[in-house]
């Protein structure tokens, strides 16, 4: 199969078509470096011309809310609207589990935004709903931090590995439409007070994280329920160990 991948040079992007490589596909990683920009629409017919399937990973260059919306609106029409002149078969987003849960996330509206639409896009489509990476902790931190002190949520944290997002995200490219979602998350489950106190220490960062129920996550409040799966989902097989264990966090 032809399938190409918007976004396709960004972290999950790249790791998504190592897998589809690997498994003998056509692979395209468009993106605005290599002249496909899906927020204006340049290059996308012609990166889509041939292609089975779509991969939508790519992400707003700004975390301003409006931004964030007016970013997935346009780009998300954008690649529809090409997909269905180039008759794709199958449109794969990676969205994220539990976005209704947190109204006040306005980065969450935007990924909501982008999922109607591709429900009503017409294009069949699969959704991968995936908790926070772990790549992504140390980014929390420095988000929650008051000088030496990182007050972070005590809410229920389930993140998972960014490879094993993208072996899900693969899986999901070479298999039939859904048209429907699923949710993935890494294999453990604890406060994400727990997690970034733990990262924070193999870095050898000496900031103190303090677990606070009333700290917000990108300006929402999370509890138990907020950013987990609450029923099946596929878990990954990586867990923190391992992954922190791959990485070099240590401070020289």
């Amino acid at each position: 199969m032809k399938i190409v991948i918007i976004g396709g040079s960004g972290l999950i992007g790249t790791k998504v078509a190592e897998h589809l490589r690997a498994g003998g596909h056509s692979v395209l990683q468009a993106s605005p470096s290599t002249g496909t920009n899906s927020l204006t629409g340049e290059g996308l017919p012609e990166a889509l011309a041939g292609a089975d399937v779509v991969v939508d990973v790519a992400n707003s260059p700004s975390f301003e809310p409006a931004a964030v919306l007016d970013f997935f609106r346009r780009s998300t029409t954008n690649i529809l609207k090409a997909e269905t002149d180039a008759g794709v078969r199958h449109h794969v987003a990676l969205s994220i589990v539990g976005m209704e849960r947190s109204p006040d996330n306005g980065y969450f509206k935007g990924k909501l935004a982008q999922e109607a639409l591709i429900k009503d896009g017409g294009v069949p489509y699969t959704i991968v709903r995936s908790t926070q990476f772990l790549e992504f902790i140390g980014a929390i931190a420095d988000s929650a931090s008051d000088g030496q002190i990182v007050r972070v949520s005590s809410g229920a944290f389930q993140p998972i590995a960014a490879d094993d997002v993208a072996s899900f995200v693969a899986e999901a490219a070479v298999a039939p439409p859904l048209n429907g979602s699923f949710d993935i998350a890494g294999p453990q489950k604890k406060p994400m007070s727990d997690f970034v106190s733990h990262y924070l220490a193999v870095a050898g960062d000496a900031r103190k994280v303090v677990a606070d129920p009333a700290a917000e996550y990108f300006g929402s409040l999370v509890d138990d329920k907020s950013l987990v799966p609450l029923a099946t989902f596929k878990r990954g097989a990586i867990d923190f160990e391992t992954w922190l264990s791959s990485r070099s966090l240590q401070k020289a």
